[in-house]
């Protein structure tokens, strides 16, 4: 809204694109995006030995003397470096994938949303990596020790390369989505769907929540649910906080309207 005495701002007109247009774009901005993660894999894929070294680190440090990870197939000892490699080229990547969807939505946003989701982006892919991070430097270390620690005696614990891959990824992925909390907690405000008013009444409902997240995403152990759960349901409480200082004015502005 305009200041007093100053014209209101005229309404904003999106310019409308034909279907061949919208696809050829969609084409271009998706090639951008492979070629991006194609470059970043050719980059890493000469050091795939010493990248997957450094993803099995966290284990590789709390196995019992004399125990190694092993290779129950014949083609794991090449492909899941490779794999390894792929995947963290992707991950390096990640910022340009998600740029060239936005330029591909940009342009059918009006201004203000375009002001609104910016913020958002960004911070969302902080989240992502401030998750990632979070499991590989704090919850592996602490979750593989404890299982080392744990395995009954006469049992030596040997992991096999590619099955311990997929338990990384899927992690990461998991923590990663965790931390994506406070974006959705402001969008669901900042769009008017609820309230802060609201959200901030379910604490319990959303407390439990994030052990119910927690227990179905991290191995079946107690230790990784609560270093999931805990950290969720703080970066709840932070987007809850974060809303509340981006729209004053919707508070309970949900509420009110529902009444």
């Amino acid at each position: 809204m305009a200041a007093p005495g100053q014209p209101d701002e005229p309404e904003e007109v999106l310019e409308e694109a034909t279907l061949m247009s919208h696809l050829v774009e969609l084409r271009n901005r998706l090639l951008r995006a492979v070629a991006a993660i194609f470059v970043a894999f050719l980059v890493l894929v000469p050091f795939a030995s010493d990248i997957f070294s450094l993803v099995a680190k966290p284990l590789m440090e709390r196995l019992p003397p004399g125990a190694t990870m092993i290779a129950t197939e014949v083609v794991s000892p090449f492909v899941t470096p490779i794999k390894t490699t792929f995947f963290v080229g992707l991950f390096l990547a990640m910022p340009v994938v998600l740029y060239q969807a936005w330029a591909f939505v940009a342009p059918g946003l009006y201004r203000k949303e375009r002001r609104f989701a910016v913020p958002l982006l960004i911070s969302s892919i902080v989240l992502f990596y401030a998750g990632v991070a979070f499991a590989y430097f704090l919850v592996f270390p602490t979750v593989f020790g404890f299982l080392t620690a744990t395995t009954p005696a006469g049992v030596q614990m040997m992991t096999d390369i590619n099955s311990y891959l997929d338990f990384i990824l899927f992690t990461c992925l998991a923590f990663g989505g965790a931390f994506e909390v406070p974006v959705a907690t402001v969008l669901l405000i900042g769009t008017g769907l609820v309230s802060a008013d609201t959200l901030g009444k379910q604490r319990p409902y959303v407390f439990l929540g994030a052990f119910i997240v927690g227990a179905i995403l991290t191995p079946p152990d107690v230790l990784s649910q609560v270093m999931l759960a805990i950290p969720m349901y703080l970066l709840f409480e932070g987007g809850l906080a974060m809303s509340r200082v981006m729209y004053p004015a919707a508070a309970g502005a949900a509420d009110k309207s529902a009444a």
